[in-house]
């Protein structure tokens, strides 16, 4: 009886032999349905309703080689079989255009008088796919066609056929987001191909012919891997095939000796190998085999062929463009480019296998280093030359796998990824352009390749895909990152990136914005240029508008950042100055109101009356109980003290406040958080504000230590609370005569300390003599003792003694003015100090110190130099 080659469910009758209750040995039979469509427990492909059944018996015990060559029933009881096919309910395919036809397939043996003897009921379904089933279809038409071609459907059934047509003609794909997601995450399977397309169809039975056929010529051995290949596409016969040693063993040699003779061959058994890959659970088999190192060995051999083909064909382009009259040259140019397309075909299916196999066996970290180690990354980044969609998409979605480890990334950056990866910004393929924007993402977490981003030309490319809902927001992240450089940020002007930001924050639903959106816009605002723009028109006000109503920190930050900025963009808060004292209370979010605070503490405006502000909102005791160590985080404390700090800029809101009693308060949260550079340079800050003013001057001078405190932090590490210390100390040393002694006494202390230590630090000897006769410090010192030059420490005209003895009387006289002694002497006669530090005020604005503090001491000498 000949096997069947119909896709339809085949009986298969197996003999097994028994041991009788008498001791004899009698055969039994066993029936088993093989089926080739979707039966319960089973999936399976769809086919005719006709097809024919095929009885095989064989002893259980015996090879297969052992059975009956035509399969013919051996048993002497079973004589008939009797098969009946019993349809069932049609439904709905979940998730395609399909329809879904379930039937009953009963087989029963008959004995020699037609009694059964054994039988076996399944329970199948077939699948009906539509693929041309549109909005335009006629349903009614194409209901009569699949009755009439589906003889599992009965014709009385052409009315539900024609209603269940209709639903899917108007259902709504729900789950199309969904797959388009996975679509671009994870490539699709490898289409079926040249080579493997044959007109015969392969059935499992017959693995030992087609093992038969590798070991015959390349033809032979292409078909036989084409026919293996129909099998191992269904994942039902792997794990059959898995346990035919045999026929994986001769696919591994036989790929392993003649790859290079045929990629059709080579392509077969890859494709074979991949549809093992697509389970984790078969990755050690592939391993066993060594498929992985062997598709590296062939991925790098195929792109040098291509090179090779290249230059050839750019040879020929070079000949025939110098002669262009030569028609032999221009057809034999004619002739390799199409020779070369065809190959270029064929390279790209099997590059595509082969990729895609790995792509699959690098889910283990182990395996993925194993390639990298082979130069995977430089052979995929060769790889993006081609124009191949598909080769395309899945080259990325390895490359963008590869990206999350820094080895892979700086791989990628000596190969210059991102000048390949522009060209695909924008393009026409969908799911190309969609995991190409994943790996940018990948990648722009390096500022090196940021940087590169925006010298090819991808930030307007970027921006143009904020106006695509697909692309927005892996885009947006893209942009994110850019601009988080300071250096990008006024370039985000020139395009129109920021209208669409400011379109989606007053069109978004929800009373919190996205987080990309919201992020991408608070660094845009942190540009004057840029903040410009965000206030055209309304901007400001439908913000404010939108902050307030919904109390969005986020969006209060970005409006924070707007507020830095000098006029005119911060006259434009003075409308506003009243809503945002508002929030200042302990009813509202912490996190809303240290941004309204920052806000506020901003608006360094002449103008502004903070006196008013402070009464009509008790602002005061708002600000004095925060000051308490412990009693809020440290970022509202913080806010709070940079706050007092813009309010003392007035001088009846100095008063107001140290008549409250904050400056205490501030030198007990000075020594609470000495340990904190940002919290003393800020209080520091505000002394530095407060002795401006007469009223303030002298509580701070007379009725607290801040002036100790200031003294002591004058040699602090912190170059910026250095300054800021240095500064107020002047002023106090202006207008108190014993705090100027006091100045004077440890700037003096201090330098000369830190000038013998490190005359004691560097030990003469030698080999360090040169040192002292450098021709840069020579004509200094001439040949002399340092100590013994005092004119280099007083530049007083020959009022110090030649041998360098100073009276203490010396300095009565005087007073110590930023470590210059200033008073009867002429060079004391230069403009007040005050006069001078107002206008170096502006320097000492407390937002230039919130920059990184540095940590450079740098050796001062005694000598003082006027200012």
């Amino acid at each position: 009886m000949c096997r069947s080659r119909s896709s339809e469910p085949n009986l298969v009758l197996h003999r097994q032999r028994q041991i009788s209750p008498a001791g004899t040995t009698r055969p039994a039979v066993s029936l088993r349905l093989r089926a080739s469509e979707s039966c319960t427990g089973r999936v399976l492909c769809a086919g005719g309703a006709g097809a024919a059944l095929t009885l095989v018996t064989a002893a259980a015990a015996e090879p297969p080689s052992a059975r009956h060559p035509r399969g013919t029933m051996q048993g002497e009881d079973a004589r008939y079989l009797k098969r009946k096919v019993k349809g069932g309910n049609i439904d709905v395919h979940p998730s395609e255009k399909a329809l879904i036809v379930h039937y009953e397939v009963e087989a029963t043996i008959l004995g020699e008088m037609g009694d059964p003897m054994l039988g076996e009921r399944k329970e199948c379904q077939k699948i009906i796919r539509l693929k041309s089933l549109n909005a335009n279809t006629d349903v009614a038409s194409l209901a009569r066609k699949v009755v009439e071609e589906c003889k599992l459907i009965h014709p009385s059934k052409l009315a539900e056929v024609e209603q269940l047509l209709y639903y899917l003609q108007n259902r709504r794909d729900a789950s199309s987001g969904k797959e388009k997601k996975e679509k671009s995450n994870k490539p699709k399977d490898p289409p079926p191909f040249e080579g493997m397309e044959i007109d015969e169809v392969a059935n499992i039975n017959d693995m030992d012919e087609y093992i038969e056929l590798l070991y015959e010529d390349i033809p032979d051995k292409v078909r036989g891997s084409a026919l293996i290949l129909q099998l191992a596409r269904n994942p039902d016969n792997l794990e059959e095939l898995l346990l035919n040693e045999t026929a994986l063993g001769a696919l591994a040699r036989v790929l392993r000796e003649d790859w290079k003779q045929s990629v059709e061959l080579a392509t077969n058994i890859i494709y074979i190998f991949f549809c093992f890959s697509s389970f984790s659970q078969f990755h050690g088999l592939i391993t066993h085999y060594k498929i992985g190192a062997l598709c590296m060995n062939i991925i790098d051999h195929e792109l040098k062929r291509h090179e090779l083909w290249q230059e050839e064909l750019t040879k020929k382009k070079k000949a025939v463009d110098e002669d262009p009259e030569n028609q032999t040259l221009k057809k034999d140019y004619e002739k390799t480019y199409k020779k070369y397309q065809g190959l270029v075909v064929k390279q790209e299916q099997l590059l595509r296998v082969a990729l895609y196999l790995l792509l699959n066996l690098a889910e283990d970290t182990r395996t993925e280093l194993k390639m990298r180690n082979k130069n995977i990354v430089h052979m995929l980044v060769k790889a993006l030359d081609r124009e191949n969609f598909e080769l395309l998409i899945l080259v990325v979605s390895f490359l963008k796998k590869l990206s999350i480890f820094m080895e892979n990334k700086n791989d990628m950056v000596e190969m210059d990824i991102v000048e390949k990866l522009v060209k695909m910004v924008p393009c026409e393929h969908e799911d190309l352009l969609n995991i190409t924007l994943r790996l940018l993402l990948n990648l722009s977490f390096d500022t090196g390749l940021r940087n590169k981003m925006v010298q090819v030309g991808l930030l307007p490319k970027l921006t143009a895909l904020l106006a695509n809902e697909s692309y927005r927001q892996v885009a947006m992240c893209v942009l994110y990152h850019i601009s988080m450089d300071d250096r990008f940020k006024s370039m985000f002007a020139y395009t129109d990136c920021i209208p669409q930001l400011m379109k989606m924050l007053f069109e978004c639903p929800d009373e919190r914005i996205d987080l990309e959106l919201i992020s991408f816009c608070i660094n845009l605002a942190a540009n004057k240029r840029n903040v410009q723009l965000i206030c055209e028109g309304n901007g400001l006000k439908l913000l404010m508008k939108r902050a307030l109503k919904f109390k969005d920190p986020l969006l209060m930050k970005m409006i924070r950042n707007i507020s830095q900025h000098d006029e005119p963009t911060k006259n434009l808060f003075i409308d506003y100055v009243g809503d945002l004292a508002a929030q200042i209370s302990n009813d509202e979010e912490e996190e809303f109101v240290i941004e309204c605070l920052g806000t506020l503490a901003n608006l360094t405006l002449p103008d502004l009356d903070w006196e008013l502000v402070l009464k009509e909102y008790k602002l005061v005791p708002y600000l004095k109980d925060k000051l308490k160590p412990g009693s809020a985080e440290d970022d509202l404390v913080l806010e709070v003290v940079i706050m007092i700090g813009t309010v003392s800029m007035d001088d009846s809101c100095a008063a107001m406040l140290a008549k409250s009693g904050i400056i205490p308060a501030l030198i007990e949260l000075l020594n609470a958080q000495q340990e904190d550079d940002e919290f003393v340079c800020q209080i520091i800050y505000v002394f530095y504000q407060m002795v401006f003013h007469q009223a303030t001057r002298d509580v701070i001078i007379k009725e607290t230590q801040a002036p100790a405190y200031l003294i002591d932090l004058m040699h602090d590490k912190n170059a910026e609370i250095r300054k800021v210390c240095d500064n107020t100390l002047d002023i106090i040393a202006e207008y108190d005569e014993e705090w100027a002694k006091k100045i004077q006494s440890e700037k003096f202390r201090w330098h000369n300390s830190q000038w013998l230590e490190m005359v004691e630090s560097r030990q003469m000897d030698e080999s360090e003599q040169y040192l002292y006769g450098d021709d840069c410090i020579e004509p200094y010192i001439h040949e002399g003792d340092i100590l013994e030059r005092p004119d280099l420490y007083y530049n007083s005209d020959g009022m110090i003694a030649p041998d360098g003895a100073v009276s203490p009387d010396f300095f009565s006289d005087y007073h110590l003015q930023n470590g210059d002694l200033v008073g009867q002497h002429p060079f004391s006669s230069s403009p007040c100090v005050m006069e001078k530090l107002k206008k170096k005020e502006a320097r000492c604005n407390p937002w230039s110190l919130r920059a990184p503090w540095t940590q450079d001491r740098h050796i001062i000498f005694v000598h003082y130099e006027s200012r």
